[in-house]
């Protein structure tokens, strides 16, 4: 098991994002996003078990959000991370709050113990859209990626603290508006 800290949107604006997770699904063999049962997300940092302690990695989260608000993210741009399969996400505009969240977490808490691609100078913000591009999709793949030219905006509401596969929520907190 695994143990992921995160901010997602659970209200209406997510559905900008699962329809997106839709779009990108024919790309897949079998959709990913929606196989999930978890809303759209940032996720800060990924540590496997037993490596930290749940409760110390809720305390973190809950110290890294202390006094913020509810995110609104805009996102213009799809990405994507090469490898097989090709993974597509949503690239968000610069938003210092993001990084700052992700530093607070990576000073209180060890970045060995992290999944390397969460550590300080490798994470990158994304909303991911599809984990799993069939890799004769590809193409089709990148050049949805590349005609995308919306501005959509997203709420993120809650901070949450996720054991997964499959994904559980074990802690949550709502975001003041």
């Amino acid at each position: 098991m695994a143990l992921a800290i995160n901010i997602r949107a659970d209200n209406e604006s997510a559905g900008e994002i699962e329809r997106l997770w839709d779009q990108v699904a024919v790309f897949e063999a079998e959709p990913s996003m929606r196989a999930l049962g978890y809303r759209p997300h940032f996720t800060f940092a990924i540590y496997d078990e037993p490596a930290v302690d749940e409760k110390a990695v809720w305390d973190v989260m809950l110290a890294a959000v202390a006094g913020e608000t509810q995110l609104r993210i805009a996102f213009n741009r799809i990405r994507w991370f090469e490898g097989s399969p090709l993974v597509l996400w949503a690239e968000p505009e610069a938003d210092e709050t993001l990084a700052r969240i992700h530093r607070a977490i990576s000073a209180a808490i060890d970045p060995a113990h992290c999944r390397p691609h969460y550590r300080p100078g490798a994470w990158t913000p994304h909303c991911t859209l599809g984990t799993a591009i069939a890799d004769e999709r590809r193409d089709a793949a990148l050049a949805f990626a590349r005609a995308f030219d919306r501005r959509i905006e997203v709420l993120f509401d809650v901070a949450d603290c996720v054991v997964f596969p499959p994904v559980r929520i074990i802690a949550e907190r709502k975001l003041p508006a």
